[in-house]
C-alpha cells in the first residue's frame, strides 16, 4: 500500500512539473504577445539568423515544443517559409538546453524555500484587472509549480529507493554493451513522445545520473537524452496529422533533423562523451557536479548537429517535399491555413484566420469566373458540369464560413485576447459571413442561368452584352476587395470601393429602366425580361456584399 501511495505521488510531482512547465511556458508567450510572431518572421530571412532567433524565442518560452508550434503555425499561415523554419527549429534544440542547465543549477537548491512564498505573492495578482500583471503572475506561478514538482520528484525517488530499483532492472543486461546505448535512445525517444516534455524527461534522466545507479553511467545517460531529442519531435508531428500539407513538411522537418542528429553521433558517443569530460576538467577544470556534465553533453551535442546540418537545410527541404509532395487539388476543398489538428496561440491567430479570409475571397473569385462562363457555354453537357462545380463551390463556401467562424470562437474562447485583438475577431466574423454571402451569390445567379436553360429562354446579344458589361464592374469591385483584404494594415482609402459600387447601381437602374421599355416595344416577351434582371438584380446584391467585407476589413474602425 505505502509504494503504490509513492508511485501515485511520483505521478503526481511528474504532473506538477509538466503543469509548471506549461503556465510558464504559456505565461512567457502571452506576455510576448503578437510580438513574437513578427520577430520570428523579420529575423529569419537568413538561416544564421534564424538559428539566433530559434535559440533566443526558446530560452525565453523554456520550452522547445512551444517554439516549434509557433514556427509550425507560422509555416501554416504563409508568413514563413519552410527553409525560414528549419533554421528556426535547429536554434530551438540549442535554446532547449537552457531549461537542463536551469535545472541543474536549481535542482540542489531547497526550492520550498523560495517557491511558497513566490505563490503567495502571485496570489493577489490573479485577481487583477490589468492583464499583464495576471499574465506576470501566471508565468511566475508556472516556475515556482515546476520548481515544486522536481524537488517532490526527486523526494519521492528517494522514499521509492528509485535507485536501486533501476539498478535492479539495469542488472539483467550488459549496459557496457553497444546494443544497451540504442536501448537507451529507444526508451528515451519513447517516454518522451508518451510524456509530451523533453524537460521532464531530461530532468527524471539528471535525477538518475546523479543518484550513481550501478549500470546507469555517462554513456547510458547521454543516450538516453539523445533518445529524448527524436521523442520531442512528436508533439508538433501528432498535432499536424489533421493539419494542412505545409504544417506536416514543418513538423517532419523538426523530425529529420533530430533523428538526422542522433544517427550522426550515435556512432561516435563514446568518443563525444569522452570529449566532453576531457574539456570540463582539463580546459574548464570543473568535473565535481555530474548534472553539470550531462547538461554540457546535451548543449555540446545539439550545438554539433545544428552547426553541421545548417549548411544542408536546402537538401532537407528538398527531401520534406519528397516526402509529402504538392497535389494538383490541394488546397481547395480544405482550409489552408488554420490548423485543425493542434490549437495555435491566440496572438498567431489571427495571421492565419486573414489568410484564410483572402483564400475564401480568391476562391469566391474562382467561383464568379464559373459563372461567367456559364453564360457564353454552348453544349448543354459542358454547361451542366460548370453548373455542378459552382453548386460544390457553394457547398465549399458554406464550409469555409463554419470552420472559419469555429476556429474563430474557440480562439476568444481560449482567452489571452487583448481588447484589440478580440474586437478584430468580431470584425473577421463579420467578414466571413459576407464572403460567404458572395458566394451565395454566385450560385444564385448560376441557378438563374440554369433556370432559364430549362425554361428554353435564350438572352438576346443585347442583353448578353448588358450582362458582360455588368461583369466588368464585379470583377473590378472583387479585385479591389481581396487587393484591401491583403493589405488590412493600410488605413482604409473608400473612395474607390465607392466609386465601383455607385456604377454597378447606376447601371443596374440604366437597365432596368430600359428592360421596362424593351419589353413594351415587344423586343423580348416578359418572362424572358424577368429572368434577366433577376440575373441583374442579384449582381447588384453582390456588389452590396463585396462593399460590406471591403468596410468589415476595417479593423482600426472602432
Amino acid at each position: 500500500m505505502e509504494t503504490f501511495k509513492s508511485l501515485l505521488s511520483l505521478c503526481g510531482a511528474i504532473a506538477m512539473f509538466l503543469y509548471g512547465m506549461t503556465q510558464m511556458s504559456n505565461g512567457l508567450e502571452k506576455f510576448a504577445g503578437d510580438r513574437l510572431g513578427k520577430v520570428l518572421s523579420a529575423m529569419t530571412k537568413h538561416r544564421v539568423m534564424g538559428i539566433l532567433t530559434g535559440i533566443v524565442v526558446t530560452m525565453i518560452l523554456q520550452s522547445s515544443s512551444a517554439t516549434t508550434v509557433i514556427v509550425v503555425g507560422l509555416v501554416t499561415s504563409g508568413v514563413m517559409t519552410l527553409r525560414q523554419s528549419i533554421g528556426v527549429i535547429m536554434g530551438a534544440n540549442i535554446g532547449t538546453t537552457a531549461t537542463v542547465w536551469i535545472i541543474s543549477l536549481v535542482g540542489d537548491m531547497d526550492v520550498t524555500e523560495y517557491a511558497l512564498p513566490l505563490l503567495a505573492l502571485c496570489l493577489p495578482a490573479f485577481f487583477s484587472k490589468r492583464s499583464k500583471v495576471k499574465i506576470l503572475s501566471q508565468t511566475i506561478f508556472g516556475f515556482c509549480l515546476l520548481f515544486l514538482g522536481l524537488k517532490f520528484l526527486q523526494d519521492v525517488a528517494l522514499d521509492l529507493k528509485l535507485n536501486e530499483r533501476v539498478a535492479a532492472m539495469l542488472s539483467v543486461i550488459d549496459c557496457d554493451r553497444y546494443y544497451a546505448i540504442l536501448l537507451f535512445v529507444l526508451v528515451g525517444a519513447v517516454v518522451t513522445a508518451i510524456v509530451q516534455s523533453s524537460a521532464a524527461t531530461m530532468a527524471i534522466t539528471l535525477m538518475l545520473f546523479d543518484m550513481q545507479i550501478p549500470g546507469f553511467g555517462f554513456y547510458q545517460a547521454a543516450a538516453l537524452a539523445m533518445g529524448q531529442n527524436i521523442g520531442t519531435t512528436a508533439t508538433a508531428l501528432l498535432g499536424s496529422m489533421t493539419g494542412n500539407r505545409m504544417s506536416r513538411r514543418a513538423a517532419l522537418a523538426h523530425m529529420l533533423f533530430n533523428v538526422v542528429g542522433v544517427v550522426i553521433i550515435l556512432p561516435l558517443i563514446y568518443w563525444a562523451c569522452d570529449a566532453v569530460e576531457w574539456f570540463l576538467s582539463d580546459v574548464l577544470h570543473s568535473e565535481g557536479n555530474a548534472k553539470f556534465k550531462l547538461s554540457a553533453f546535451h548543449t555540446a551535442f545539439n550545438t554539433f548537429n545544428t552547426l553541421l546540418l545548417v549548411w544542408f537545410v536546402p537538401q532537407i527541404e528538398t527531401l520534406v517535399y519528397k516526402l509529402v509532395p504538392l497535389t494538383d487539388e490541394e488546397g481547395d476543398y480544405r482550409l489552408k491555413y488554420i490548423p485543425s489538428g493542434m490549437t495555435s496561440t491566440s496572438e498567431l491567430a489571427p495571421t492565419e484566420i486573414q489568410n484564410e479570409i483572402i483564400t475564401f475571397a480568391e476562391r469566391c473569385k474562382k467561383m464568379f469566373g464559373m459563372v461567367k462562363t456559364m453564360l457564353t457555354i454552348g453544349k448543354e453537357a459542358d454547361f451542366d458540369k460548370e453548373y455542378e462545380r459552382v453548386a460544390k463551390y457553394e457547398g465549399i463556401t458554406d464550409k469555409m464560413e463554419v470552420e472559419i467562424a469555429n476556429y474563430i470562437n474557440k480562439v476568444m474562447d481560449a482567452g489571452g485576447l487583448t481588447k484589440e485583438s478580440k474586437r478584430k475577431m468580431m470584425k473577421m466574423m463579420k467578414l466571413v459571413s459576407e464572403l460567404e454571402s458572395i458566394g451565395d451569390s454566385c450560385y444564385n445567379l448560376g441557378r438563374t442561368l440554369n433556370h432559364k436553360r430549362e425554361k428554353k429562354l435564350e438572352y438576346t446579344p443585347e442583353q448578353v452584352g448588358n450582362i458582360k458589361k455588368m461583369f466588368a464592374h464585379l470583377d473590378k469591385a472583387i479585385d479591389n476587395m481581396i487587393d484591401r483584404l491583403r493589405n488590412t494594415d493600410k488605413p482604409l482609402d473608400f473612395t474607390r470601393t465607392k466609386e465601383i459600387e455607385s456604377d454597378i447601381n447606376n447601371y443596374r437602374r440604366m437597365l432596368k429602366e430600359r428592360s421596362i421599355v424593351d419589353i413594351n416595344e415587344n423586343r423580348y416577351n416578359y418572362e424572358l425580361g424577368v429572368s434577366y434582371m433577376d440575373f441583374i438584380n442579384e449582381c447588384e446584391h453582390m456588389g452590396d456584399y463585396v462593399v460590406n467585407v471591403v468596410q468589415a476589413s476595417n479593423y482600426a474602425d472602432r
